[in-house]
């Protein structure tokens, strides 16, 4: 499918940069989909099947990567700061309304994993969202966080955290931390076999662009981040969250307890399988299924 390379300023004046696939068999102006990845992750790495998928049922689909990642602007390099990045999901919103193709009352968002909290937070400030997909979504920092770091490994981390602080207060280079690891006993944000494996696979296949780390303060900044607080909020944009019953990196019962507080319309789809299960495969005609079905129901009517 044709799509174009696209460029737009994002917070702070940083150049983001991205994909648009145009909707299919459409002459005039159609709504859009915008679409951002998860933790440390970049556009390459599955997001170009899902926006086939939405463009080809008439959408029209706007994908980046985040600041500090993958092609677009932004230092320190692999940092993940979740305030800028729910914003330039805004930035994004906004370039995505001034294309000619686009309608610009027809806006939908969908993100996965950190930045299907993202989407939570975006859709229940931003109402020119008029529907929403969360998928295997980040729901809240500190509950992650007690479930995913070790508790031999408490200590470490914190005392590596203020550690870090300190030595950016005092001009030093941001500290290093590897996103995934193969030893299940390491240091990693998520230290998990399925989660090296994945990211792995994927980058060599696909996402050569892709780098094992993220700065120290990634973590830190990920642990004070609390998306699924704002669901009750999303009403009356309509929302599907599409959760995993296997998920052990975005914690299933974090997400099930979120969608308890949304309110209606909502709808929420339970997979078999584990969180990097929606990228390709079964799990990902499921996922994607559900997600283009919601975006014609509520946009293309």
């Amino acid at each position: 499918m044709n799509r174009e390379d696209i460029e737009f300023q994002g917070e702070g004046g940083a150049t983001l940069r991205g994909w648009f696939y145009p909707a299919k068999d459409t002459s005039t102006p159609a709504p859009v989909i915008v679409l951002a990845h998860g933790l440390s992750c970049v556009k390459e790495m599955h997001l170009d099947d899902y926006a086939v998928v939405f463009a080809e049922a008439g959408l029209n689909v706007l994908v980046y990567d985040h600041q500090n990642f993958g092609d677009s602007d932004g230092t320190p390099r692999q940092e993940v700061d979740p305030v800028l990045q729910y914003r330039d999901f805004r930035n994004a919103i906004t370039y995505a309304t001034t294309r000619p193709e686009v309608d610009a009352s027809k806006v939908g968002i969908w993100g996965s994993s950190f930045s299907g909290g993202h989407v939570l937070m975006v859709a229940a400030i931003d109402k020119r969202v008029k529907a929403v997909v969360s998928q295997v979504p980040f729901i809240s920092g500190p509950r992650s966080l007690d479930r995913l770091v070790r508790p031999d490994f408490v200590a470490h981390t914190r005392a590596a955290l203020e550690g870090d602080r300190l030595h950016r207060f005092t001009g030093g280079e941001p500290t290093m931390l590897p996103v995934v690891t193969p030893d299940p006993m390491g240091q990693a944000v998520m230290p998990s076999t399925e989660a090296y494996e994945w990211f792995s696979k994927t980058s060599a296949d696909r996402a050569p662009n892709w780098k094992n780390e993220m700065t120290v303060r990634s973590l830190e900044m990920a642990g004070d981040y609390a998306p699924g607080s704002y669901i009750s909020r999303i009403a009356p944009t309509p929302l599907l969250m599409i959760v995993a019953a296997g998920d052990v990196v975005a914690p299933f019962g974090l997400a099930l307890d979120a969608y308890e507080e949304a309110r209606e319309p909502k709808q929420i789809i339970v997979t078999q399988g584990g969180h990097f299960d929606a990228y390709t495969g079964p799990g990902f005609d499921e996922c994607s299924a559900a997600a283009r079905e919601h975006f014609v129901k509520h946009l293309c009517a």
